[in-house]
């Protein structure tokens, strides 16, 4: 089978594997959808300890099920399915407590096994879920990032009614986020980015306030489309030391951080002033099973659809498109890869 192979930091190409063998409990998957994912972007750059070439990333997988293995009694060949790529354990601390996305010992497809830039792919058939006739393969690979993009929104709301937010940053993360936080009630939602065809994209998908990040007024703009009510959540999906501060700056008292990108690790941020105005400061890491039913829902309920912020591309021109994104020459937040 043809794979998209990345070999060392920013060289990423075409090989040919051997077509995958469901093992016993397994399932072969013809892709047929699979996105490129932000944390692919930081691996592809050398960037993400997790993830060490040579290696088959992608874990934002649709297809149709080809083969099964041993045990299978679930899926038929021929269905439609879409891919939970967070294996875990079910048996440690955190899986008991209804937390399976922090497993201690939990894998992940693209990261610890092989992934989907591939026409083929093996998954444990657990880890399958089927999609309506409806649902198209490319709406259907974004369940995995809106999983992610849902939790980290309903953990941000935890503390908070009709809020005022802002989303930092209009990557594909960043756009699910928005959508969700809409459908959770938010009063306002401002984006705020730097590259101006997603700026134009976004107001084109209906979000009044999208904000040009750098300008000199950016802040006064927000604080200006916030109104007298302010801002009460803050979802950071580019995390970077500038991102973060200017979260902590623009809250209310009382106000939620919730971090979701990874653009750096260690960062500065002020203390005292997060201590006197009660700020909570959180993160979110993927999703649990029923954050990415409750995904799956919304894109066959097409509450959220990826039409005006993204594209789609060969698996060929996979090294192309990473390389495109990582210089940030990419007007669309998305990018599909299609075997």
């Amino acid at each position: 089978m043809k794979a998209l192979m990345w070999t060392n930091p920013r060289q990423m190409g075409m090989t040919e594997l051997e077509t995958p063998l469901p093992r016993e409990g397994e399932v072969r998957i013809r892709v047929r959808s699979v996105g490129i994912c932000g944390s692919d972007l930081e691996g592809y750059l050398g960037h993400n300890s997790l993830r060490t070439p040579p290696l088959l990333m992608g874990h934002e997988i649709s297809g149709v099920v080809e083969a099964l293995g041993d045990s299978c009694k679930r899926l038929h060949e021929g269905d439609r399915v879409v891919v939970n790529p967070l294996i875990s354990c079910g048996t440690c601390l955190s899986c008991i407590r209804g937390r399976s996305n922090l497993c201690v010992n939990r894998q992940i497809v693209g990261i610890h096994r092989p992934g989907g830039y591939a026409e083929y792919v093996t998954v444990p058939e657990s880890c399958v879920y089927p999609i309506p006739d409806r649902l198209s393969f490319r709406s259907a690979s974004l369940t995995e990032p809106l999983a992610c993009a849902l939790r980290a929104a309903r953990r941000a709301f935890d503390s908070h009614s009709v809020p005022g937010v802002v989303v930092i940053g209009t990557g594909a993360l960043g756009v699910l986020a928005a959508y969700v936080s809409r459908i959770l009630g938010a009063s306002k939602v401002i984006l705020l980015d730097r590259n101006e065809k997603r700026i134009d994209n976004m107001k084109k998908l209906g979000f009044d306030h999208v904000i040009q990040a750098g300008s000199g007024d950016a802040v006064a703009q927000i604080r200006d489309a916030a109104g007298p009510r302010g801002v009460d959540i803050v979802i950071d999906a580019a995390g970077f030391q500038p991102t973060r501060e200017l979260a902590v700056g623009i809250l209310n008292a009382g106000g939620t951080v919730m971090n979701i990108g990874l653009g750096i690790d260690g960062t500065e941020l002020p203390v005292n002033h997060l201590i006197r105005q009660e700020i909570e400061v959180k993160g979110s890491f993927c999703y649990t099973v029923q954050d990415f039913t409750d995904a799956l829902e919304l894109l066959s309920l097409e509450k959220i659809h990826e039409r005006g912020w993204s594209r789609t591309e060969a698996l060929e021109q996979g090294g192309e498109c990473f390389a495109s994104l990582t210089d940030g020459l990419v007007g669309e937040s998305k990018i599909f890869l299609e075997p």
